[in-house]
């Protein structure tokens, strides 16, 4: 399962080169930010559980 500013790798790169994403918003539209070019994308929730590979790091929980 995925959280709140987890770097997650979804199944097609970003134009950019990358493949890295943080999500830096959650809800029912789920906000996605490309690590390397700082792009940001907004996808319906269940859009993105359909093009995620797999979480690559976990926030750490404070």
């Amino acid at each position: 399962m995925y959280n709140l500013h987890d770097i997650v790798e979804m199944k097609k790169p970003h134009p950019c080169g990358a493949n890295r994403w943080e999500i830096i918003r959650m809800g029912m539209d789920i906000k996605i930010q490309c690590t390397s070019c700082q792009r940001i994308i907004m996808l319906p929730r269940r859009e993105f559980e359909k093009k995620l590979k797999k979480v690559l790091e976990t926030a750490n929980k404070d």
